[in-house]
């Protein structure tokens, strides 16, 4: 849970790797995906490190309610409030950073 030397995210929180902000709290960031896959895609990451949505969801249920609830401000933002909220759990699961996040995909209508 604390913050790691060689992740990403954690890098792109602190302003060492540059990235597109969204928005910004005391302890939420949210960035530009680099490889969208919808016209929004949102990265949503909390400031503190959990390596995925379980531990998140354990250690602090507020903060994992607090990120949707700016999924829903960007989808407001973006999309009438249409969004898909996606977190990849697990290297098997597609996740490849292991700093919690969640993907927010919104701006058109999205296949199922």
């Amino acid at each position: 849970m604390s913050e790691s030397d060689d992740c990403l995210f954690c890098k792109i929180i602190a302003g060492q790797t540059p990235s597109t902000k969204v928005y910004e709290d005391e302890t939420t960031y949210a960035f530009k995906d680099i490889n969208p896959k919808a016209k929004v895609h949102v990265l949503i990451v909390p400031k503190r490190h959990y390596a995925n949505v379980a531990e998140l969801a354990k250690d602090d249920p507020q903060q994992l309610a607090h990120i949707v609830a700016v999924a829903q401000s960007i989808a407001d933002d973006a999309f009438h409030g249409a969004y898909r909220l996606v977190f990849n759990t697990g290297l098997d699961a597609g996740q490849t950073v292991f700093h919690v996040h969640a993907h927010v995909l919104t701006g058109e209508k999205l296949d199922e």
